[in-house]
């Protein structure tokens, strides 16, 4: 029940992290939205992760990690029926925010499971990077069933995601969970503590500069390639069949291999991958080249934030919850610089895109030298 419970929760999260990118070209399309104002959208969605990560941290330490799914389930599910309503780009950013906050919640929460699932022949980190292939799993199905079962008709989308989430909310409620952690009350002095671990400011940049180039594949990949004259219903199954899919069999195939390689080496050639595949994607305009740039993209990219989070999860067992917060709260931000950096240099051109997806492998390359320094 744990590990169906663990799978729920990455799932749901999956299918959030792809869900702007999804909806967002008929968003802009219905009202009128520019590359600049989809970009400060994408931000109020990182404001909400991060706000969501950093104080459910401690709220799961100290009351347990049922506390923090449900809070996080049920924001979400407001998050998604509100957007179905949504009449303007300012309730859009609105919504979005209460999405990322709700979103934040249950990454933070769900990655805390993981040393509490024993899977034979697997590692910590292994079975952290199993779990969260349901996560590009996510992100697969939502581009997908889109574009092929309800014809980019976002409020279909919203309605199908959000009656999941009410699902994975009633599964959550009657599913035994862990004790919390903490054996006392929160205390501020802890997060100052953790703060000065210079692994864990490591980590935290090594998911700061990871995130902001993962999203920005979810969140304008889409866009770019609209922009460079590729049909949308087919730009929408190159982010499904292409990046996610690439996650998804990226994190089957690294997880048996984490039992040989120390989880630092598989982040630095992770990072090394990255930058050479997102720069590539960037200049690519044909439909067939782009789904291989893509796919190969995912699958760099692919043992990346659950890695980062079991290196981590090890290092802090007593604070995990709080741990993982912070070093996932600095992956936001990463979000937060990024996605109006992308947006502002596109400008209200679509096609000014391609240039401003160079911040991608710019932000792999940061992410090597700290993965190094790791």
């Amino acid at each position: 029940m744990l590990i169906v419970a663990a799978i729920l929760a990455i799932f749901v999260y999956g299918m959030i992290a792809a869900m702007l990118g999804t909806v967002l070209p008929d968003f802009s399309k219905r009202f009128s939205l520019t590359p600049k104002q989809n970009g400060n959208i994408a931000m109020s969605q990182a404001i909400g992760l991060m706000i969501g990560s950093f104080f459910i941290g401690p709220l799961v330490d100290t009351q347990g990690v049922r506390v923090g799914l449900l809070l996080g389930l049920g924001l979400i599910s407001l998050a998604l029926f509100g957007l179905r309503t949504a009449q303007s780009g300012a309730v859009i950013a609105g919504m979005m925010m209460l999405l990322g906050t709700g979103g934040g919640c249950i990454v933070t929460a769900a990655n805390t499971l993981p040393p509490h699932i024993k899977m034979e022949a697997l590692t910590t980190a292994g079975v952290y990077n199993l779990l969260n292939l349901f996560f590009g799993l996510g992100g697969l199905v939502t581009p997908l069933i889109a574009a092929s079962l309800f014809k980019n008709n976002s409020n279909k989308l919203l309605l199908f995601a959000g009656s999941l989430c009410l699902v994975t909310f009633v599964d959550h409620a009657a599913t035994e969970m862990p004790p919390a952690a903490g054996k006392v009350g929160f205390q501020v002095s802890s997060v100052t503590e953790l703060l000065s671990q210079g692994s864990l400011l490591a980590i935290a940049l090594v998911l700061f500069v990871y995130v902001a180039a993962e999203v920005g594949v979810w969140n304008w990949l889409t866009r770019h390639l609209i922009a460079q004259g590729v049909d949308e219903k087919k730009a929408l199954t190159i982010l499904s069949l292409g990046f996610a899919l690439g996650l998804l069999l990226g994190r089957v195939a690294i997880s048996p291999m984490l039992g040989n390689i120390k989880p630092e080496q598989a982040l630095i050639g992770a990072s090394v991958l990255m930058a050479i595949t997102t720069f590539l994607i960037a200049q690519s305009t044909k439909p067939s080249v782009a789904w291989g740039l893509v796919f190969l993209a995912g699958v760099a990219m692919a043992p990346v934030f659950p890695t980062a989070l079991a290196i981590v999860g090890t290092k802090f067992p007593d604070k995990a919850a709080t741990a993982i917060g912070i070093a996932v709260t600095a992956g936001w931000f990463g979000l937060v610089v990024s996605s109006p950096i992308i947006g502002g240099i596109a400008g209200d051109d679509p096609k000014r895109l391609k240039k401003a997806l160079l911040v991608l492998p710019a932000c792999s390359v940061i992410m090597l030298l700290a993965a190094l320094a790791l």
